[in-house]
């Protein structure tokens, strides 16, 4: 029975999107190499679109891309001895397929297939590839971005994309990473690189480091999918549901960040009605389960999910005037004890700021200025530069938001703080 060819063109590139990491995860778990997986499936792609047009789309798309692929990577071991040793494993699997009755439409990708998600993020993240690598595989092993969106993603060439793509891999191969889930003992080590990765996806996407929007939402799309993915992997992690609890209540404020002239709005002036209550209210959820399976493991809140606390504390605040500041000040002392950082005493002086006033803030702030380590970090000047106004000190405040303005590469938050100097300059307070 044969499709329209442009509708079958189209079935072809949403399962080539919505199943291309777990087709990859599951054929690397075979043939043991990323590049090798990912040419095998490739082929199933360029087959569905001779094949679909013609014979019309199967039941299940995923469950025939990763049947063709498996029948591809048979062909190809038979003539290459150096894969012989595999032919075993994929003729198990091949038989198992035809026996449920296909030769593709209704099989399944595999029962497996959370675990293959699962030794593929543990793969692409691991510890010893350099971070800005990692990330890059990750957006494209897992999130399954292509490597044009992972450049335009990040403000980079597409060749440079490719090649921390590049890079990685061959990262993997050089340093023998196997392809598996970490023992136990090893576990809690590597969650936490797999945690960070995708933190900085997110934190990318809510505040861009360069270029014109002030916000990607597409990066925390992805962000949040890699955190429910991997909820769903292992759901007995603290740190895992923490991390997904920041997320989604982070990303309910998204729509408010900016208005409709694209310019950045700050917490404080943010219309809450467009704050997503679907998000905050999943948000809570896995707040309470970080808390429940920290418990269970008899250990403490960590550093994700007392972040997620904070982002809850702002979130149950119907107005800026009800946020309860006394409490987020007390989370980020915490925090601070926990993961000491001078962005979290940053973070902490604002908080200081609403319960005690500029001065005890900025007394904070000129503590971690004088460490030097935050000195070309923008947000350390525009902190200060905020205090600055609310103690009437204008000039100096002035000085501090143009400092600011400099040191950062994103173009809406260079208007912004250039805004506020004009403010700190006319007498005109901004809130």
């Amino acid at each position: 029975m044969s499709t329209e060819p442009s509708t079958a063109r189209r079935a072809v590139e949403a399962a080539w999107r919505i199943e291309w990491p777990q087709l990859v995860a599951g054929l690397t778990r075979v043939v043991g190499d990323i590049d090798t997986a990912e040419e095998f499936a490739q082929d199933a792609h360029v087959a569905a679109l001779e094949q679909w047009p013609r014979e019309g789309v199967p039941a299940n798309p995923g469950g025939w891309l990763m049947a063709v692929a498996k029948r591809r990577a048979v062909d190809r071991f038979r003539r290459d001895a150096t894969f012989a040793r595999k032919l075993a494993l994929l003729g198990r699997d091949l038989l198992d397929e035809q026996r449920s009755g296909f030769p593709g439409a209704d099989a399944t990708i595999g029962a497996g297939i959370s675990d293959d998600m699962l030794r593929m993020i543990f793969t692409t993240c691991h510890p010893a590839l350099p971070r800005q690598a990692r990330v890059a595989l990750t957006l494209r092993m897992v999130g399954g971005l292509t490597t044009e969106e992972i450049a335009r993603a990040y403000v980079v060439t597409k060749s440079t994309a490719a090649q921390r793509i590049v890079r990685a891999k061959r990262a993997i191969k050089t340093l023998r990473i196997p392809y598996e889930v970490p023992e136990d003992s090893e576990l809690a080590s590597r969650v936490d690189a797999v945690l960070e990765v995708i933190y900085l996806i997110f934190n990318e996407g809510y505040a861009a480091t360069s270029g014109e929007g002030w916000m990607r939402g597409e990066l925390c799309d992805d962000a949040l999918r890699l955190a429910r993915i991997l909820t769903a992997l292992l759901p007995s992690e603290p740190e895992v549901h923490g991390l997904a609890a920041l997320l989604e209540l982070q990303a309910s404020r998204l729509d408010a960040r900016s208005d409709v002239a694209r310019r950045l709005v700050p917490l404080s002036d943010q219309d809450r009605s467009r704050w997503d209550h679907l998000l905050i209210r999943r948000g809570f959820a896995a707040l309470a389960r970080a808390h429940i399976t920290a418990r269970e493991r008899a250990v403490p809140p960590g550093s994700y999910a007392l972040q997620a606390a904070i982002a809850a504390a702002h979130a149950s605040a119907r107005t800026t005037e009800d946020t309860d500041w006394q409490r987020i000040a007390g989370l980020y002392a915490l925090l601070a004890q926990r993961l000491p950082s001078p962005v979290v005493e940053l973070n902490r002086a604002v908080a200081i700021t609403m319960v005690h006033g500029p001065a005890a803030g900025l007394e904070l702030v000129e503590a971690v200025e004088q460490t030097g380590m935050l000195d070309d970090y923008h947000l350390l000047h525009a902190v200060r530069g905020d205090l600055l106004a609310r103690l009437d000190r204008r000039d100096e405040a002035a000085r501090e938001f143009l400092r600011a303005a400099e040191l950062t590469a994103n173009t809406a938050e260079q208007a912004h703080l250039r805004a506020r100097a004009d403010d700190c300059v006319t007498d005109t307070p901004r809130n």
